[in-house]
């Protein structure tokens, strides 16, 4: 491959879609091919995650402007990796990982050494002339187009409603193409926002879109889903359209180790068992962060309980992290992976997180963060992954549906592309 030279850099601070700062970054190869990126930003947050460098200063954005990891980027960053030759990716990753130093990326900050790791990814594809998801793509994977999951009610630390579990989602999995998958998803978002204002519900949302209705127990959620999907025209089925749930259970879990569910003070079996009752009274497929990421037995018994009959992924306890995710699996911890850019803080090691779950029978989820940009990197992603599943949020609102919106441009591009769960 031939080397590339990094010319030019600039970044600067914009803002999320919650409207908290983050980064925008560009970047020029020498011959003119340039990248640019949006950098995410998450409210559930693993402790092993990559950490953001945030300014501190309190009488600007509460504290929590990035102008500081916007002049790390312009200043360290650019003279590390400006007028020498670079032969890959990888080679500009690991330069960024060493110049760094800190396992959670500390010291440049997450945010900055995320937005600088996309932003080449896109301006090498450009130079190499192909799409992203192109370049992204292994050799030894087939890329596909995923099966969408739609953020449908929201809850939890995304949402300004009484509900524990953070994301109730719809997963068109028996759609035959992609533009059917994402037709289902707003269709039944609308079916449901108007069952839901006809109840006398609010229908404001949450930060990924999701409704947040005014219920407090997740059954309440679940039959209204149900109802939607069935007042959509679609069928309510694990093999049709699917339900998957982001408990986030990290942030229900009391001081003692119980779980505080809908007023309820649960044990991990307990709620383990509370998961088993609703998936055989719900079409469940999925579900994500069932525990808290420091339950590890708690993991175990939900894994032994549920692990053949559901896809149970790990999030906060796995961090797109590649070591952390091989002592999770060495652990048996859950069956499937989430997988976040940001988490981890390179494009490269989130390839080689996703390259380790394939290794070891893991599934894996490309997921986008609470806080987003208009950047559909992670369209491109999943595509290149061949992983098969995505969540971007709702099927509503501009940081959700750029990301949809090119997956349906993928698809159309390339129609000889499979559509679905990897290994279906």
């Amino acid at each position: 491959m031939c080397a590339f030279h990094i010319i030019d850099m600039g970044a600067m601070q914009i803002l999320d879609s919650r409207g908290r700062p983050t980064l925008s970054v560009t970047l020029t190869l020498a011959g003119g091919a340039t990248g640019w990126a949006g950098v995410p930003s998450g409210a559930s947050i693993g402790t092993k995650e990559a950490v953001e460098l945030r300014d501190g200063d309190l009488s600007r954005y509460g504290g929590a402007g990035v102008t500081r990891a916007a002049a790390t980027i312009t200043g360290s960053i650019f003279h590390r990796l400006k007028g020498r030759p670079w032969h890959s990716l990888a080679d500009v990753d690991q330069a960024l990982i060493e110049l760094d130093g800190t396992p959670a990326k500390a010291r440049l900050g997450g945010n900055a050494v995320v937005g600088v790791s996309m932003a080449t990814a896109r301006a090498v594809a450009a130079a190499h002339g192909q799409q992203l998801w192109e370049y992204l793509t292994p050799s030894s994977v087939r890329p596909r187009l995923p099966v969408p999951h739609f953020n449908l009610v929201s809850g939890g630390v995304l949402a300004s409603n009484r509900l524990d579990f953070q994301e109730f989602m719809i997963a068109p999995i028996g759609a035959p193409s992609m533009a059917e998958a994402v037709r289902a998803g707003a269709e039944i978002y609308a079916a449901l926002r108007h069952n839901l204002a006809a109840a006398g519900q609010p229908t404001g949302q949450g930060d990924e879109g999701g409704i947040a209705p005014d219920l407090v127990e997740p059954h309440e959620v679940l039959t209204a889903i149900v109802t939607a999907i069935s007042d959509a025209g679609y069928v309510p089925a694990r093999d049709q359209v699917a339900i998957a749930l982001d408990p986030a259970a990290s942030h229900f879990r009391r001081d003692d180790g119980a779980y505080q569910v809908a007023g309820e003070r649960l044990s991990s079996l307990e709620l383990i068992e509370l998961y088993a009752r609703l998936a055989a009274e719900y079409p469940i497929w999925s579900i994500e962060d069932g525990l808290g990421e420091d339950d590890i037995d708690g993991w175990r018994h939900l894994t032994d309980r549920l692990g053949e009959r559901l896809q149970l992924v790990g999030d906060d306890v796995f961090v797109t992290n590649p070591a952390v995710i091989e002592q999770g699996i060495a652990r048996q911890l859950g069956n499937a992976a989430l997988i976040k850019v940001n988490q981890v803080g390179t494009v490269t090691e989130t390839l080689q997180a996703m390259e380790l779950c394939r290794k070891h029978g893991y599934a894996q989820m490309v997921s986008h963060r609470s806080g987003e940009t208009v950047d559909d990197f992670i369209a491109e992603l999943v595509v290149a992954s061949g992983c098969g599943q995505v969540k971007c949020g709702a099927p509503a609102r501009g940081e959700r549906v750029i990301k949809y919106n090119r997956l349906l441009h993928i698809a159309s591009q390339r129609p000889d592309l499979a559509y679905g769960l990897a290994g279906r």
